[in-house]
């Protein structure tokens, strides 16, 4: 008997998985915080299961609210550590390993885009409070309703209505644009590595980007990255042109990828990866407003190397 409820609540969790991890990544924009926080919502859910008590009548929305309320704990205890990281941190690439290229499928592109936040507007997250994230991740990203939501938090609707409009406010502040569509994306992604890997044209880089555009790059202290955003088309411009931009990276290599739903850019140095570059683009003037660029070596683990081979 113990072992069928065991394996029950075993097949519970998985059939729930996808959805958690999506939704504590949002949280927290770590992997490895997130499977942490997802290991202690297993502990919590086959406990629960195994220790005799009634039958839990709603499974999703048991686990959801552990998770969410983990991932609260753990965004206030990773807040704390973030204070000791060196320059810019931003969240770890999901990467699709799959090569992306122009023809790939529409509609499957069109469904992971939708079912993704973009890094832009995971950067805007990580300026709210825990609370008021998980408000907006819960709300605005996955639709439950401010009812629901209450439940969760154990708030009442009224606050949960204020928490949510307020980091609608604050997201809206900092996050005007819309998404610029697929194709728009990986042609001036594709345009902006020519640019930036082909000797620093920095005329071309200079007629892609805003003239208020801002570069980030994580380096994590492990890797060469600047130690603050840069702002400005002329400064960054030229740091994208410069003696230490991915120009130089040793036997450069550039596969395309989805990354957080965006076409984006792998940069490979040899068969191993060594940054991810995303863009945050106006859909109305095509031009580029935010620079994303993720080298620190732990937030690439989980890319795949490529097989040199295939490529020559």
């Amino acid at each position: 008997m113990a072992d069928t409820i065991a394996e029950g609540a075993s097949e519970v969790f998985a059939d729930h998985r996808e959805l958690l991890f999506s939704m504590v990544y949002n949280m927290l924009g770590s992997v490895d915080d997130t499977e942490d926080v997802l290991q202690d919502t297993w502990l919590a859910w086959s406990g629960r299961n195994t220790s005799g008590g009634s039958e839990i009548e709603h499974p999703r929305a048991y686990l959801v609210r552990i998770a969410i309320n983990q991932a609260i704990a753990r965004r206030i205890a990773i807040r704390k550590r973030r204070e000791t990281y060196v320059g810019p941190w931003l969240p770890e690439p999901l990467v699709d390993n799959r090569a992306h290229t122009a023809d790939a499928a529409d509609a499957a592109e069109a469904t992971l885009r939708a079912e993704s936040v973009s890094m832009a507007l995971l950067v805007v997250l990580e300026t709210l409070t825990p609370l008021e994230r998980a408000v907006f991740v819960l709300h605005e990203v996955f639709g439950y309703p401010h009812s629901d939501v209450a439940a969760m938090l154990d708030r009442t609707p009224a606050a949960i209505r204020q928490l949510s409009h307020r980091a609608r406010e604050h997201v809206d502040a900092r996050r005007t644009r819309q998404r610029a569509d697929a194709r728009m994306q990986r042609k001036v992604t594709e345009k902006f590595l020519v640019a930036s890997t082909h000797g620093g044209n920095i005329e071309g880089l200079l007629a892609m980007l805003a003239p208020d555009v801002t570069m980030w790059s994580d380096g994590g202290g492990k890797r060469h990255a600047a130690l603050r955003p840069i702002h400005g088309s002329d400064r960054v411009s030229r740091l994208l042109a410069g003696p230490t931009a991915l120009s130089g990276v040793p036997e450069l290599r550039i596969e395309y990828r989805l990354v957080n739903g965006d076409p984006s850019a792998v940069v490979y140095s040899g068969a191993a990866p060594y940054a991810v570059v995303v863009l945050d683009i106006d859909p109305v003037t095509e031009k580029i407003h935010e620079i994303y660029t993720i080298n620190n070596p732990d937030k690439l683990a989980g890319i795949v190397e490529i097989d040199i081979k295939s490529h020559e």
